[in-house]
């Protein structure tokens, strides 16, 4: 039960998807995107969910999979709306081939998570698509909401851990809660871990708005600062205009106004701010909070404490990740 033999055994799985033949246009993409790799989070925690209550963990690899591949199949929509050019430092499917494209291998990809998410168990069948649809759902609505929040004048940080509850969170915690049913695990544990997936999401999320202006260069894996220079509404950003007053608040908004900048300069110049406000700090606490929370449903989790163990080294990994 060690994620990195989870980690093996889902990047074989991944290689043996062909997702289909032809019209190459269709299913090459499909193929590219998934062979650029990613951290894996999703499908590994689905591997560790079920792994608490059974050695049989190899009959969730399938439905694990079908979790990443749905993964990135918002991936590869939401780079069409945010018009990103790059993902995992490549060209963006929309980029390489064309945005039609990337809007049809996307269903595809959709219709891939379902075909792989048969694999399970005929009686597990109804509950793990009920829970499946209603997170897809979820997901597109946390999505939908982060759209809105890019043209309004002002966000609540209430209405954007909402916000990233839904885009983010609530696919960790189906990842662990679909491991649980697929251990067959009593109904109140999959509702634990549903919930310790979400916080562990909302972690996460957190994490990275932190880590992309606080976060090393070399290690972080993208350019610091990037959201700075998008004016992109992050918890960072949310809570400074929550907190600026007169001067310093003049200042923000000169930045978050000016068209023509030096992208250095303006990183530097709202990242002080940010320092004045304290802002990192209360993005630790309520990080650090939500990763409190996880732990401690997961100590209350009547499961073998053994199993447990494996599951919470991961997630402080989570904590402790710089990039």
């Amino acid at each position: 039960m060690n994620p990195s033999l989870f980690l093996q055994a889902l990047d074989v799985e991944i290689t043996r998807q062909r997702y289909g033949e032809q019209p190459t246009e269709l299913y090459e993409p499909i193929r590219y995107l998934m062979a650029l790799g990613g951290k894996r989070l999703r499908p590994v925690l689905t591997l560790l969910g079920v792994s608490l209550y059974t050695d049989d963990w190899q009959k969730a690899v399938r439905p694990a999979v079908a979790v990443e591949v749905f993964h990135n199949f918002t991936l590869m929509h939401d780079d069409i709306m945010d018009r990103a050019p790059l993902r995992r430092g490549q060209p963006t499917v929309h980029e390489k081939w064309n945005g039609n494209v990337a809007i049809l291998s996307g269903d595809v990809m959709l219709v891939q998570a379902y075909e792989l998410l048969l694999d399970v168990e005929p009686d597990l069948l109804r509950p793990v698509l009920a829970r499946f649809n209603r997170t897809a759902a979820e997901v597109c609505e946390g999505q939908q909401w982060d759209m809105n929040f890019e043209t309004r004048a002002a966000v609540s940080e209430a209405e954007y851990l909402e916000m990233i509850r839904l885009k983010t969170a609530v696919l960790l915690g189906f990842a662990l809660e679909l491991g649980a049913l697929l251990g067959r695990a009593p109904a109140a544990d999959a509702f634990a871990l549903r919930q310790i997936g979400q916080n562990i999401g909302l972690g996460f999320q957190l994490k990275d708005d932190y880590l992309d202006v606080y976060g090393q260069p070399d290690k972080f894996g993208k350019l610091v600062g990037g959201d700075i220079l998008a004016n992109k509404k992050t918890f960072l950003l949310i809570d400074a205009l929550e907190k600026a007053r007169g001067a310093t608040r003049a200042e923000l908004e000169r930045w978050l106004g000016a068209k023509e900048f030096n992208p250095v300069e303006k990183v530097e110049a709202v990242t002080a701010i940010y320092n004045d406000l304290g802002v990192a700090q209360t993005a630790e606490a309520l990080m650090n909070r939500y990763f409190a929370n996880a732990f401690a449903l997961l100590a209350e989790l009547p499961a073998e404490p053994r199993r447990k163990t494996i599951l919470r080294h991961f997630a402080e990994q989570l904590v402790g990740r710089e990039r």
